[in-house]
């Protein structure tokens, strides 16, 4: 779940990781943020028609899970696991 982006049918402009905002885990760093990272792509391509912008957004989360980084909720045996802040920068950094 920590992977899947939403945007509101019905409210034009709201977008957020299907699991919501994880208020449960708020402050511990072990959030996974490409959930919110994929809706934000969902934002420029769909409210802002920024097609090139979101695709070099998808493009940079595709990257880093494919180079094996992964918060603790979706990691497995020999990936590197990281926190919320050090995800978020791994993709932040793989955006060309």
């Amino acid at each position: 779940m920590g992977l899947l982006p939403s945007a509101g049918a019905r409210t034009p402009g709201f977008y957020e990781p299907i699991h919501g905002t994880a208020p449960d885990i708020a402050g511990q760093g072990i959030a996974n943020p490409c959930g919110s990272i994929l809706s934000a792509a969902m934002m420029l391509r769909y409210s802002l028609g920024l097609t090139e912008e979101a695709a070099a957004v998808d493009r940079a989360v595709q990257t880093v899970l494919e180079q094996g980084y992964r918060t603790a909720d979706i990691a497995t045996a020999g990936d590197a696991a990281t926190g919320t802040t050090q995800m978020g920068d791994l993709v932040a950094n793989a955006i060309g």
